[in-house]
């Protein structure tokens, strides 16, 4: 019988509070906080040192009462905030069996009969303990952390693992059993994983063998899947278990009296019980003595030993693991992650758009400017029309209900007003319908190229040139909102245009730098731009051949993921199958360089008419 939920309806609570009023003030912080868990408004929590019935933990579901032992808290109980998610980790056990009886509270909504078999109660009891858990996880997932934190305290009490040597599981079938229950019904439950119980298993099977093993387990998984409410199933899945351990329905799970049907017999013929060695100590299932500790207390069994080191385990890695967040707390650090990014972004704007574009100074320099071409002027005027062209919206249909006209008459709105007139009521009833067609706004469209200036990017330089003014000057003449940048990027990185202004000559730039400073580069487009802000059809271009350095490309893809995560389209134009763009850019390889400004045009109007639906 689980020794952390009394079924007795008589059972009243074991808490005894010390003089330290800390202890009541906790217990009221607790009671404040197991509503949320237990989705339950009636539920009273204690916790003081000694409390839980000789358990951990336990739950009264006649007095809606759930007791934590205050002495597995571990800090002083006066500096517990359990309100404050982030506090919770300090005092993990603590509130892992304190959600272990939340979901007892919310789960565990079944009462085995009076006339119910012990033998049965116990079995069905047992299988609960992982159907409860798997159907809290299932409703609130980030519970599997403190689960995992409590199942060393509650494992360990219902198997008397330290507490009484005694009781401690020896190599039978039904000890065998019960540990699989508590331990492998979990792994399905989904609160431990394979490989932490592989041990454990292995004793196991060599106990019960795999066939037994098998039956079990597919009386587990059965009891994973039955409701809440369904007693009924627990107790004929608690006889299947039974029948399968080899356990007398009727025997007390606690009788000490007579045979033990189920132990492993004694190679050597003992009678049936529990195998001896010539000198009466407990012996292993090869039929070699376990011996005794001194003072003549029962040394470990293998199976004990198991169970220990699988718990151990999972109380290691849960000490390791990261404990849910406050979602609040990871909210707000998220967007201070975000305001710290966009503070940088705007540095760099500044930095970059501050110098006059077609800088011939330093590196990454300009090499000169050239009027624009006849057929450069008509490509803008023909993106512009297609920009306009994408942009536009379906009108969205507006259903409206009304008293009186104009609209189209209702029957039964007109019958349910004359009702309520005949009532001497006042009518409510709006019979008369019509529908409108309102014009969505188009979306701003947010343009940027980014070009590659090192020594390898010498055939971009002309045809990204004479795009960067293509787009410019299209976006002064498209009905569409649209912003248009273009950088170029190497040791330095320099303008080529700028945001708002459209310009009268192309600037062409040189190709002979010796690094890519792309972090640069997407950080001022974005901050010049916007293109880590919602609201608007936003698309980067990159042209370049990835070939970066370690820190330039690391830092280059973090800013990339930045953006692709707040919504904004990477295009990444190279001409090499062996090229190394960043990840998670789309990637559009150019069998010809002069159609680069043909794909960037293509992948504008594609982002607003993606924005426009």
């Amino acid at each position: 019988m689980s020794t952390h939920l009394a079924i007795d309806p008589t059972a009243t609570g074991a808490a005894v509070f010390p003089t330290r009023p800390e202890w009541l003030t906790l217990s009221a912080a607790l009671a404040d906080e197991v509503g949320v868990i237990a989705d339950r408004e009636d539920l009273l929590v204690a916790i003081a040192p000694g409390a839980g019935g000789g358990a951990p933990a336990c739950f009264y579901p006649a007095r809606a009462l759930i007791e934590v032992d205050g002495t597995h808290l571990g800090v002083d109980p006066a500096t517990v905030t359990p309100a404050n998610l982030s506090d919770r980790p300090r005092y993990a056990t603590t509130w892992g069996l304190l959600t272990h009886e939340c979901g007892h509270a919310k789960h565990t909504a079944w009462d085995p009969p009076t006339s119910a078999p012990p033998a049965v109660v116990d079995a069905a009891m047992l299988l609960e303990e992982p159907r409860m858990e798997a159907a809290q996880i299932r409703r609130r997932p980030d519970d599997r952390h403190w689960l995992r934190a409590s199942a060393r305290g509650i494992v360990a009490a219902d198997l008397h693992l330290f507490t009484d040597p005694a009781r401690a599981p020896q190599m039978t079938r039904t000890d065998a059993a019960r540990a699989a229950a508590l331990l492998l019904a979990r792994v399905d439950g989904g609160i431990l994983t394979r490989a932490e119980v592989a041990p454990l298993a292995r004793v196991i099977d060599d106990v019960l063998g795999t066939d037994t093993v098998d039956k079990l387990r597919a009386v587990w998984r059965t009891a994973l899947r039955t409701a809440d409410d369904d007693g009924d199933t627990m107790l004929n899945l608690g006889r299947a278990w039974c029948e399968i351990v080899g356990t007398d329905p009727n025997t007390p799970p606690d009788s000490d009296a007579g045979p033990v049907p189920n132990a492993i017999p004694d190679p050597s013929g003992s009678p049936n019980g529990s195998p001896t060695s010539s000198s009466g100590a407990p012996s292993s299932s090869d039929g070699t003595a376990s011996g005794t500790a001194s003072g003549g207390t029962p040394s470990p069994s293998p199976l004990a030993g198991a169970i220990a080191a699988v718990l151990d385990t999972v109380a290691a890695k849960v000490t390791r693991e990261k404990a849910p967040e406050d979602p609040a707390v990871r909210a707000a650090a998220g967007q201070a992650r975000e305001n710290a990014a966009k503070k940088i972004a705007d540095q760099a704007a500044r930095s970059v758009f501050g110098v006059t574009p077609g800088s011939r100074d330093g590196r990454t320099a300009c090499t000169g400017t050239r009027p624009p071409t006849t057929e450069e002027r008509t490509a803008a005027r023909v993106l512009a029309r297609a920009l306009s062209t994408a942009g536009v919206r379906d009108r969205v249909a507006v259903k409206t209900t009304s008293i009186v006209p104009p609209g189209r008459l209702r029957m039964r709105g007109a019958l349910a007003a004359d009702a309520q007139r005949a009532a001497g009521a006042a009518p409510t009833a709006e019979p008369f319908t019509r529908t409108t067609r309102t014009t969505v706004p188009t979306p701003p469209l947010r343009l940027a190229i980014a070009c590659d200036v090192s020594g390898t990017m010498g055939w971009a330089r002309d045809h990204v040139a004479s795009a960067a003014w293509i787009l410019a000057n299209a976006a002064r003449h498209t009905t569409v909102p649209a912003q248009t940048a273009t950088v170029i990027f190497g040791d330095r990185v320099r303008p080529l245009t700028v945001p708002g202004k459209a310009p009268a000559v192309v600037t062409e730039f040189a190709s002979n730098d010796n690094w890519e400073d792309i972090p640069t580069a997407i950080d001022a487009l974005d901050g010049a731009l916007g293109l880590s802000t919602p609201g608007a059809a936003r698309l980067l271009v990159i042209v370049s051949d990835g070939r970066y350095r370690d820190q330039p490309r690391r830092d280059g893809q973090k800013k990339l993921n930045r953006l692709r995560a707040n919504g904004c389209a990477v295009l990444w134009l190279t001409t090499r199958d062996t090229d190394t763009p960043l990840d998670g850019a789309t990637v559009h390889r150019l069998t010809d360089p002069a159609t680069a400004a043909r794909a960037i045009w293509r992948a504008a109007t594609a982002a607003l008419r993606a924005t426009a639906r």
